[in-house]
């Protein structure tokens, strides 16, 4: 097996199917890491090279959204960001999480007589009671 190849399974093995299986739509691999976990120093270029190559992307249905790092694109510092090209995006748009509670505590504060009449009760009660002196 050539160091492409060795580079382009641990690749799908390490990160591409555990970002699959959490179903994520982009990840990350940093070719520094590679380098590591294979133990091929001196072989950035190649690691770098197998990361962003066609067999790679198209093996793995990938798509290429960013590279960051030196000029060269050649570091162990080089960051590749990936989309799953075979993803299907959601016909919904994704709803706010902070949108969700917009008016969770209508009822509550109702009860209470409205926000303000909440707050100013709260602020009333804050501090303790002065004693006469």
């Amino acid at each position: 097996m050539s160091d492409a190849e060795k580079i382009r399974v641990h690749a799908r093995e390490e990160y591409v199917l555990p970002a699959r299986n959490r179903k994520e739509r982009r990840f990350s691999i940093r070719a520094g890491d590679v380098v590591r976990e294979l133990g091929m120093n001196g072989r950035t270029p190649a690691v770098c090279s197998a990361l962003k190559g066609p067999k790679f992307l198209q093996g793995n249905k990938l798509r290429l959204v960013d590279v960051s790092g030196p000029k060269s694109g050649v570091s162990t510092t080089v960051v590749c960001t990936y989309e799953f090209a075979d993803a299907q995006p959601s016909s919904a748009p994704r709803e706010d999480s902070w949108a969700r509670l917009r008016g969770a505590l209508k009822e509550v504060f109702a009860e209470l007589g409205g926000g303000e009449a909440y707050l100013r009760a709260e602020r009333e009660s804050f501090y303790p009671p002065k004693a006469d002196r």
